[in-house]
């Protein structure tokens, strides 16, 4: 007897190998695919502009990123004591506007540059939904704790999220490596604050508009993380305390399905092994000087350096 609806993870012609590079951008998940991607001692960026949630602002991210645009004073607003973007997330607030503007530029050259390199481009929208700022009639990443009256709250109509998603495409496949891989996910985080029903309809708008926008497309795919939750993974025991997020649990199942699909048997092997290392450097043990703790930390170190020939950029 069947007990679940198990959902799978198309296997992929296109492989990740050893020496890819992964940048992920968009909503919580793509921020716990690059720490999985990390601890594998995958080259992987996420999120230059911080944790964004819909395609209008991931699009105009992937844009900025693009034209290397440096952020001047005046692209800054000062609102609760501190110098904000209205492009990025609440993260690069600071009191000090030079603050500000170093590391969003920073953020912004570096993304530039690793971008050329990358192979594979995960992204994962989280809502539908978008923020107009009235005093500046501009669309915005993030609200920054700023008092709701001064925004405007609707939903992306379908034009616009597929015109989104048709430019993103469009900018990284000129970016990118040749044939670069575009994996689109939803994120399976339910944006309850916008209440159950609306949150639905966000979801849905999301999923057909990708769609519509890969259909055709060989360098673009849908990953079905969302559909692997709500449908495969179907119990609260895979979620965090809040109910919203999900555990740990469900993140390595998630993980595993994509690994088995998208790693090529050398990065199985290799990610497997970095991860047995990791697990082992985090022991502590009672007494370092230990002689036989010693012996543990040299072999090791032994098979870091194995792991090191392997690949041509720094791990561990």
């Amino acid at each position: 007897m069947k007990f679940r609806t198990e959902v799978e993870i198309n296997e992929s012609i296109t492989k990740i190998g050893i020496d890819d590079c992964i940048f992920s951008i968009g909503s919580c998940f793509a921020t716990e695919m690059h720490e999985k991607f990390s601890e594998g001692q995958i080259q992987s960026l996420n999120n230059p502009f911080g944790t964004i949630f819909n395609p209008y602002s991931v699009c105009q991210a992937i844009r900025q990123i693009y034209d290397a645009k440096e952020y001047q004073e005046n692209d800054l607003i000062l609102a609760n004591e501190s110098y904000i973007s209205l492009d990025h997330h609440s993260s690069f607030d600071s009191r000090y506007l030079h603050r500000s503007l170093e590391k969003i530029n920073k953020n912004i050259e570096d993304a530039n540059q690793f971008l050329q390199n990358t192979g594979f481009v995960i992204i994962t929208f989280g809502t539908s939904f978008i923020y107009e700022f009235l005093p500046k009639k501009k669309l915005v990443a993030n609200c920054h704790k700023i008092p709701q009256k001064f925004f405007e709250k609707r939903l992306l109509s379908n034009q616009e999220l597929t015109d989104s998603i048709h430019k993103t495409i469009e900018i990284l496949t000129d970016i990118c490596r040749d044939n670069v891989q575009i994996l689109f996910t939803v994120s399976p985080v339910r944006h309850i604050k916008d209440g159950m029903i609306e949150n639905q309809l966000s979801k849905s708008k999301l999923i057909t508009a990708i769609h519509e926008s890969i259909s055709g497309k060989d360098n673009c795919n849908y990953l079905p993380v969302y559909e692997i939750l709500m449908d495969d993974l179907r119990d609260y025991r895979f979620y965090k305390d809040d109910l919203i997020h999900p555990n740990s649990q469900a993140v390595q199942y998630i993980w595993e399905k994509f690994g088995s699909a998208y790693f090529s048997d050398n990065a199985k092997i290799f990610i497997n092994e970095n991860n047995k290392i990791a697990a082992a450097l985090n022991h502590k043990p009672g007494d370092e000087k230990n002689p036989k703790y010693q012996d543990f930390i040299e072999k090791i170190n032994l098979r870091i350096k194995e792991q090191q020939k392997k690949v041509k950029h720094k791990i561990f």
